[in-house]
């Protein structure tokens, strides 16, 4: 079988070298193409080289070049607006795993999945969006229980939004399941009693940490807790380039982690 033919968006930076590195590792795959910004000090070397896996044979590039099957986007969401576009163009496949992302470009996203074969999640990691999935369960079979659900996050010091969309995805999906309809970021003050229907976030901002969620069910009596942390960003990439094998040959469409999962 032949490799994948991948480009990567967003090659230059931390989330992009890494794909780089595991990409160029994993036999299925085959880097085709690296893109970053228009006057990147970096444009016109050797991608491999840059992510410290040696030549690869791709020269980092501010336009994408043709010849790619499937396209990862690691960047930042104006480029990744414009990429959208461009995909759509060319009809090409694409794994969105920019966030931040406008309520605009999220409707755009939407619209190009009638056109081209999508996987946008916020979290690429295998192991949270499997959580994402216990934690449906959870608040599932603890509807009607009166459990308080809290949500606490903890991530490095230069991550620049809070609470992450992580935690913000976590807390919708529980939120369908159990029919609460207030969430609270964080308390101060003489804030009263706990009101059932809430669902409250904690960030946390830490040295180095690349990524942590605790989701807490607590009942009088008994508590349930559920846990994904990252060691490193790898996990990130790992499951974008899972995605990238699972878009690959796919009809138009909104695909989820958990579809790439298999749940």
């Amino acid at each position: 079988m032949k490799p994948i033919r991948i480009a990567i968006h967003g090659a230059a930076g931390r989330m992009g070298k890494r794909l780089i590195a595991l990409g160029a590792a994993d036999p299925a795959l085959r880097i085709v193409a690296a893109v970053d910004v228009p006057g990147h000090p970096q444009l016109g070397q050797d991608v491999g080289l840059m992510a410290g896996v040696g030549q690869v044979g791709v020269k980092l590039s501010d336009t994408l070049a043709e010849g790619a099957e499937v396209v990862i986007d690691f960047s930042l969401p104006e480029a990744a607006e414009k990429l959208l576009r461009l995909c759509r163009q060319r009809h090409l496949p694409l794994v969105m795993a920019t966030t931040g992302l406008s309520r605009q470009a999220m409707d755009d996203l939407n619209a190009a999945a009638a056109e081209i074969p999508l996987v946008y999640s916020p979290n690429m990691s295998l192991a949270v969006n499997l959580t994402m999935k216990l934690c449906q369960l959870a608040a599932r079979a603890l509807r009607d229980k009166d459990a308080d659900v809290e949500i606490l996050e903890r991530h490095h010091r230069f991550k620049q939004d809070a609470p992450s969309g992580t935690a913000l995805k976590l807390g919708e999906l529980i939120a369908a399941e159990m029919g609460h309809t207030l969430h609270r970021h964080g308390r101060q003050g003489v804030v009263g009693r706990r009101p059932h229907e809430e669902i409250g976030y904690h960030a946390i901002r830490v040295g180095d940490n690349p990524g942590e969620h605790t989701i807490i069910f607590a009942m009088l009596g008994e508590m349930l807790e559920l846990t994904v942390r990252a060691s490193n960003r790898d996990c990130y990439a790992q499951g974008a380039l899972a995605a990238a094998k699972f878009l690959a040959g796919k009809p138009p469409g909104m695909y989820s982690m958990a579809d790439v999962l298999g749940l």
